[in-house]
């Protein structure tokens, strides 16, 4: 069986995504979490982890690091990550890829935790931009594909990529089409984030770096997790 290495479920969006994947292909795994501590995790981290990050996928003896290597490597094992066809299988690469690589002004300014609301003081505009891209390119998938999820009517990798999206979205209040919070509704309703968001609201360990990072564009006004 599949083991998967993660950090705090409240901070970490990169554990989120080959998580959440596997529970909605209910492909079986089990589940390792390493807190983050202040500072450095390098040498914690690298008892699993080539890179000294995470998420962190290992299979009997061979580990697979990087959210997108894994989701790869998954998709060798079991077709139902990518959608079945052609055309939204591209699709869905392509858009998981931009999210990868790109909206670093939304991971920045908007730092994934599930249980707080903040009020933003103002929105860059590098933040406008990543919001404006991200809608435009929901749409285009929800459009071009029927829905209900990106790529046609089944959940796939770039529902998992574009998860931690949707708590950023709720956290910090961003405005996005009627379809595009829809979907943000849709991907929070389901059962794995939900089971997510519970454990994550169950965290009582805070690192200070995450928790500066949270309120450095805008106000607290709301903080649900345990304490």
């Amino acid at each position: 069986m599949y083991t998967l290495h993660i950090a705090n479920k409240n901070y970490s969006s990169w554990s989120l995504r080959p998580w959440v994947l596997m529970k909605e292909l209910s492909i079986p795994f089990i589940e390792k979490q390493s807190t983050f501590k202040e500072g450095s995790n390098w040498n914690e981290f690298r008892d699993f982890s080539p890179s000294g990050l995470v998420p962190c996928l290992v299979d009997e003896k061979q580990a697979i690091w990087d959210s997108l290597g894994i989701t790869e490597f998954l998709a060798e094992k079991h077709a139902e990550v990518w959608p079945d066809s052609p055309h939204a299988r591209a699709w869905a690469r392509c858009a998981s890829a931009e999210m990868h690589s790109g909206f670093s002004a939304l991971r920045d300014e908007c730092p994934m935790s599930c249980g707080i609301r903040v009020k933003l003081s103002k929105q860059s505009a590098p933040l406008q931009k990543d919001i404006a891209r991200i809608d435009e390119l929901w749409n285009q998938g929800l459009n071009n594909f029927k829905g209900p999820f990106l790529a046609g009517n089944k959940f796939t990798a770039v529902d998992a990529f574009y998860a931690p999206v949707a708590f950023r979205i709720r956290s910090f209040g961003l405005s996005l089409s009627d379809a595009a919070l829809h979907y943000v509704d849709l991907l929070l309703s389901l059962e794995s984030m939900r089971t997510w968001e519970s454990d994550a609201l169950n965290e009582t360990w805070r690192e200070q770096g995450h928790e500066q990072d949270i309120i450095k564009s805008g106000v607290l006004v709301e903080d649900f997790r345990k304490t």
